[in-house]
């Protein structure tokens, strides 16, 4: 009777979360997606759970404690507002060490708060501005590109298993990338800036940014998958 009860414990204490799984909180919003095929990656990743939020939840979770039991955040959401006890909760978040993949579209986001751009590593230029006294003018983007990307270091753990690959998607162009940025991926697209994805420290957070990520036609890209699962891996150090 006592092995049977040992036993019983046993198998259900093993069940569900294991102490090897990754928890990461998907924030999306602001932006038309094809939201299925995006979060079927996610899905496929093993020892992976997620939840996936819309802005404006996300922001006003940051100082909640819920916040903690996410490894990591995803953001691929496309969205300006934000208030100042949000901005502060943020930037504690990653004072905290908390890390973030941002995709795609998400450097278009808070185009009116600086530091946003120090955290991400860049700038999406949605109009002409002018900065320290240059004139940055406004980025483009065009859709539905055959984009030929390079792998900058093999041995990375985010690009670790990858080759040079083409990839059908959106490209951008004429966005700003910070100096202090390291980058993973690169393109000789002449429509494109030639970094489309690295890393950045931001407090004691890691930072990575990829640009790619428009639609279907990558979320189904084995290269992709790796890309985003790989970086997921490193941000949440595992």
């Amino acid at each position: 009777y006592l092995i049977m009860i040992a036993s019983l414990f046993f198998t259900f204490s093993g069940c569900g979360k294991n102490d090897n799984s990754i928890n990461i909180l998907v924030i999306t919003g602001g932006k038309k997606i094809e939201k299925e095929s995006f979060l079927k990656i996610f899905e496929d990743i093993k020892e992976l759970t997620f939840t996936e939020i819309e802005q404006p939840k996300a922001n006003q979770m940051y100082s909640s404690p819920e916040i903690k039991n996410y490894d990591a955040l995803v953001f691929y959401d496309f969205v300006q507002e934000i208030n100042e006890e949000q901005k502060q909760a943020f930037l504690d978040l990653l004072n905290q060490g908390k890390s973030i993949l941002f995709l795609h579209h998400s450097l278009v986001s808070y185009q009116d708060w600086d530091e946003f751009e120090n955290i991400i590593g860049g700038r999406y230029y949605q109009s002409t501005n002018e900065e320290d006294s240059l004139k940055f003018i406004q980025s483009t983007y065009r859709h539905d590109v055959d984009i030929p990307v390079q792998i900058v270091d093999k041995n990375h753990p985010i690009t670790k298993g990858l080759e040079d690959f083409v990839i059908h998607d959106e490209i951008y162009g004429k966005y700003k990338i910070l100096p202090n940025v390291s980058p993973i991926i690169t393109t000789t697209h002449p429509e494109s800036e030639k970094v489309i994805g690295w890393t950045n420290q931001y407090g004691k957070s890691k930072i990575v940014y990829i640009q790619l990520g428009h639609d279907h036609h990558s979320f189904d890209d084995k290269n992709y998958r790796l890309l985003i699962k790989q970086s997921i891996d490193w941000i949440s150090n595992n």
